[in-house]
């Protein structure tokens, strides 16, 4: 089906209030008709998406919360139960604990715009299954005055709703499926893997700002750094049909990484005789040191394309950060540097979820309990 596209400004619209009563079942569910999703449940659909995703953003902007309003039905209901309602209570108060974090690291957002696209809908017996696309865009505000002007990702949620005996759908839960970082609108979750895994090949980076200063060359050398960045911002959202993409198959993080790397001069390496010393992609195949995050970061020690940095603070243009959301000892996600402000905050760009100049700041106001590694490349 066309996907119904939906705007939102959380400078001028509320979110769904997740209050609603639901009526019991009786014995009339069992005779009732299979629900049907028609354009207009669908776009319901959509809109309560719409509501939940700009609700969460709104919370993060540096202003008073913008009201809750209840959600108007069109041709189909939508009902939330109360345990969803405290959930949505308790994620907003999460992420406003995720603006006081940002604030302290002399970050803010002054607006923010979201867009939903009901990509497919599917119906099982009485349970039908929403997929939906989360397109936002958060807008600096000018606190050390050399932000970029916005940041923006794209998400990708499932939603599940019951029909109800009364012709209405009832929402029964929503969850991301992107495998990548949570965006800043996702709540955080403080949950810690203990788990020991494999040894870490490289020092964790300190997240204290402002870093030691640490310059960088940018031009005039082996690498074109401005090129890496250019053409990670080229491909955040529109992939490069020259390349696969592994989204389906573990992420696609760090085989973006790589392209953007060699895009601005790293070549590629097709045989070594060390075991992480091949860095390579062709039409039929592609090193595990080209996709993998640890993979990654193996090739770059042993063929000293990158050396690790003190303070994720310090990366600059070109520069990699990878993090271990766990510290299970396992890195987890790849991303560029695509961006730094005069005043040294570095901007990551990255797939998983594909997403253009976040803030190293919102990354850690995200993540506090993780581990971060910062790379010179």
């Amino acid at each position: 089906m066309t996907p119904k596209n939906l705007s939102r400004s959380c400078s001028v619209v509320g979110a769904i209030t997740l209050s609603a009563l639901l009526l019991p079942l009786s014995a009339a569910h069992a005779a009732a008709p299979a629900p049907r999703v028609t354009a207009s449940t669908a776009d319901a659909f959509g809109r309560v998406a719409d509501a939940v995703f700009t609700d969460r953003t709104a919370a993060l902007l540096d202003r008073a919360p913008t009201a809750r309003t209840a959600l108007k039905a069109t041709t189909a209901g939508i009902r939330v139960p109360g345990t969803l309602t405290r959930t949505e209570n308790t994620a907003l108060s999460s992420l406003r604990g995720t603006r006081s974090r940002l604030a302290a690291l002399g970050e803010a957002y002054s607006a923010a715009d979201t867009e939903v696209a009901v990509d497919r809908t599917r119906v099982t017996g009485r349970l039908a299954t929403a997929w939906v696309t989360e397109t936002t865009t958060l807008t600096y505000r000018k606190i050390r005055g050399d932000e970029p002007a916005t940041t923006g990702f794209r998400a990708h949620h499932v939603l599940t709703f019951a029909a109800q005996p009364d012709g209405t759908w009832k929402l029964t839960g929503e969850r991301s499926t992107d495998k990548g970082p949570r965006q800043v609108n996702e709540p955080v979750t403080t949950a810690l893997r203990m788990t020991p895994m494999a040894a870490v090949d490289a020092p964790r980076a300190a997240t204290t700002y402002p870093a030691p200063a640490n310059p960088k060359t940018l031009t005039g050398g082996p690498y074109d750094y401005a090129g890496m960045a250019t053409y990670a911002e080229k491909y955040w959202k529109n992939y490069n049909p020259a390349y696969r993409s592994f989204n389906s198959v573990g992420g696609d993080c760090t085989n973006y990484l790589s392209q953007s790397l060699k895009a601005g001069g790293w070549a590629t390496v097709a045989g070594s005789d060390e075991e992480y010393g091949t860095w390579n992609y062709t039409s039929s195949t592609q090193t595990d040191t080209w996709v993998g995050v640890n993979e990654w970061s193996w090739f770059t020690q042993t063929a000293q394309r990158s050396t690790p940095l003190a303070n994720v603070y310090q990366m600059d243009i070109g520069d990699v950060m990878q993090m271990d959301f766990d510290k299970d000892g396992s890195k987890d996600h790849s991303m560029i540097t695509s961006y730094r402000s005069a005043s040294g905050v570095p901007y990551l760009t990255y797939h998983d979820t594909d997403t253009y100049r976040r803030s190293l700041s919102s990354l850690l106001a995200a993540y506090p309990n993780a581990a971060y590694y910062g790379y010179r490349t």
